[in-house]
């Protein structure tokens, strides 16, 4: 049923909770390949009395944020292990729900499975959910995971 899993991370711990169900998922399900993917979002700068940051400390900003991206989801796949199913890293630059839900429409993913804040009033309003936006958009399935410890209505 599912052979693609796309399993978007944002670094922390949160998004990391998803792991040990995409672990069942490929097990139960004959997965052959699973992608880790981060989104990079690039480097907006705000002015200030002292002025504002060069293109050039710009794009440096962009290639160690996307540098870290990389070593994190390596040293991810370092650690995580799914007997039989290929695990990839992909890095991609864009803005996260959007950018997500077209990777997994583009690469012919069977499931996305994605942690969420569990957030909802105004806290989701004021922070906004990338979860949120993937189930809204994306054209194959979704997984949410809430995460540990959350507490519905705030």
């Amino acid at each position: 049923m599912y052979k693609k899993i796309l399993v978007p991370l944002d670094g922390s711990e949160l998004a990391e909770c998803v792991l040990p169900h995409v672990e069942s998922v490929a097990k139960g399900c004959g997965v052959e390949e699973v992608i880790f993917l981060r989104v990079h979002e690039p480097f907006h700068q705000f002015c200030d009395y002292d002025g504002c940051l060069s293109q050039e400390t710009i794009n440096s900003i962009d290639v160690d944020n996307k540098a870290a991206a990389e070593s994190y989801l390596s040293q991810l796949i370092k650690r995580t292990r799914y007997e039989g199913v290929s695990v990839k890293p992909e890095v991609i630059t864009g803005t996260p729900g959007e950018s997500i839900a077209d990777y997994a429409t583009k690469n012919s993913m069977d499931l996305i499975a994605i942690a969420t804040h569990g957030r909802s009033g105004i806290s989701r309003w004021a922070w906004g959910s990338v979860a949120d936006q993937v189930l809204r958009s994306a054209c194959v399935a979704v997984l949410m995971v809430r995460a540990p410890g959350c507490v519905p209505g705030i």
